[in-house]
């Protein structure tokens, strides 16, 4: 067996079977060993960033790691977007990457690119392999790395001549993992455990801020359990989207710059913020300075070092979500939160959406209401970057499906491949990608994906002929002084989806909407649906 051999057997011991890639020859025996395969599909994806979506919306959906693979140099160094992404939204993705031959490493050789040093800061681990043998090893490691802790990518960086070398010991897939400098905390410290509890038993307004991390954790379940059981109210960040449906009577909305009023209100008002699985980044929290003077904060993540990063807590609490609130659902806290519920409700109530959106154009509001309303109770919702997802943060409808999007590194172009990897995971759900026609354009090319693989997937297009959240930014900082963000009317979407043999819808009225888009949700086929929305319309 030979390196490349041992890494396709690696993948196929730890239940891997789809891989998103590009190939190239620096990878190429890799891709001869994937030839002789049986239990492993391969999605080429029409560019290496693409690829690493893709398997971050495969990733997310199984809950599991996904794999994506390219060449060396360009084909490598084009993933790097990708991984960024992934790191930020803690997201276990195993990128392995051809490299040029050990012996010519550090010479300037034909795409080589040293991708140990270009990924540090975005990866979780990274490996140059230098030893077939030591290929066991490191896969193992590496898929439990990226799985285990804050979850997060993995790079494995395999020379060529790595990949052709004969193993002299006989391949050996480890059964366990331990490395003795990443030994994670997940059950969380007894002793802070206790003042966690003595905390919410004294508290009268508490409220729970739910971040990506709890889905991460698969926590949702404890979690609401909880909210029930204690009656406590909570609000999410973009990525803690979906903890809870949004008809829940303890759920009040997402909290930021872009989020509720009434969520920003209740925190405010709270005496007890209970932060879990989230960093509490600018646009959560623009002055974390201002609220920890004037509200008591439990941070609960398993990351250390996120704790206290943006928001000083008064009681840290490391773990896993999952584990901590099983255990707070055996305490029995006493605590009356009536009246503190019944104020929420009122403010909520109060709240006044004063923004107004042309009346001439679809009102995108309306658009992302009845679209999440009329799509599957367990469709997956997929928003890209810009205008679009915060018009989707703010008015999707959470059922009992998965809003996906990328808030750590706001990554344009990251809703079709990760909608692709969605798919490819779970082909029998229904999966619509939402996009600006400036973000639809950084990932077109992946309509060849979709066509290639006949993938009943949804596309829909929220088209203003702008860049808009910059135009937006440009209005209210600039004085309307726009300059590189107007996009004109190209290209001509109707022409690109019968280039790639898919159905095309299109709306301009919000008479007609509720109509166009049960057309485009019913259709059997891959479907692209434009939307036009005036290009003043602002996200707040």
């Amino acid at each position: 067996m030979n390196g490349a051999e041992a890494i396709i057997k690696c993948l196929e011991l730890e239940g891997i079977s789809t891989i998103f890639g590009y190939p190239g020859v620096a990878i190429a025996p890799f891709y001869e060993a994937l030839y002789h395969s049986t239990k492993i599909r391969h999605v080429l994806a029409r560019q290496e960033q693409h690829a690493g979506h893709a398997a971050s919306g495969y990733a997310r959906i199984s809950r599991k790691p996904a794999v994506c693979v390219t060449s060396s140099g360009p084909g490598a160094l084009n993933l790097i977007t990708a991984l960024a992404t992934a790191y930020a939204d803690s997201i276990p993705v195993i990128a392995i990457t051809g490299q040029v031959n050990s012996s010519l490493l550090g010479r300037d050789v034909f795409q080589e690119a040293d991708m140990r040093g270009a990924t540090e800061s975005f990866v979780k681990y990274s490996y140059l392999v230098k030893n077939a043998d030591d290929l066991p090893r490191i896969m193992k490691e590496a898929f439990y790395i990226a799985n285990s802790g804050r979850k997060g990518p993995v790079l494995i960086d395999v020379p060529c001549d790595v990949q052709m070398m004969e193993m002299r010991k006989e391949f050996n897939y480890p059964s366990e993992v331990n490395i003795r400098s990443y030994k994670p905390s997940v059950k969380g410290n007894s002793q802070q455990m206790a003042k966690v509890i003595a905390a919410l038993k004294k508290a009268k307004k508490p409220i729970i801020c739910a971040g990506g991390g709890v889905i991460l954790a698969e926590a949702e379940e404890p979690i609401r359990l909880f909210c029930e059981k204690n009656r406590i109210p909570l609000v999410t960040t973009m990525m803690g989207i979906g903890v809870l449906p949004k008809d829940h009577p303890m759920y009040f909305g997402m909290l930021g710059n872009n989020g509720k009023p009434y969520a920003n209100n209740a925190v405010t008002h709270s005496d007890l913020l209970i932060i879990v699985g989230a960093r509490i980044a600018d646009r959560a929290v623009p002055k974390p300075e201002n609220l920890e003077k004037q509200v008591n904060v439990i941070h609960i993540d398993i990351d250390t070092a996120e704790i206290g990063k943006n928001l000083g807590p008064t009681l840290p609490l490391v773990g896993d979500a999952k584990n901590i609130f099983a255990r707070l659902l055996t305490e029995d806290l006493q605590i009356d939160t009536t009246e503190w519920i019944e104020t929420l409700q009122k403010i909520k109530k109060g709240t006044v959406d004063h923004r107004h959106f042309s009346e001439d154009l679809v009102n995108p509001m309306l658009l992302v209401h009845l679209l999440s309303a009329k799509m599957d109770d367990d469709a997956i919702y997929v928003a890209d970057v810009g205008q679009n997802q915060l018009w989707s943060a703010d008015s999707y409808i959470m059922k009992h499906g998965r809003f996906l999007t990328t808030g750590g590194m706001g990554t344009m172009g990251y809703s079709i491949p990760a909608a692709i990897g969605a798919k490819m995971c779970c082909p029998d759900r229904q999966v619509v990608a939402v996009c600006g026609d400036g973000s639809f354009q950084m990932s077109m090319c992946e309509l060849g994906t979709i066509a290639a693989n006949e993938l009943p997937l949804k596309i829909l297009i929220v088209k203003n002929h702008f860049l808009g959240l910059v135009r937006e930014y440009q209005e209210k900082t600039y004085h309307s002084h726009y300059k590189a963000v107007e996009l004109s009317d190209f290209p001509k979407q109707e022409g690109i989806a019968r280039a790639y043999d898919m159905e095309y819808f299109e709306c301009s009225d919000n008479d007609s909407l509720s109509d166009e888009l049960d057309r485009f949700l019913a259709c059997p086929k891959a479907s692209l649906m434009v939307c036009y929305v005036d290009s003043k319309n602002n996200t707040k």
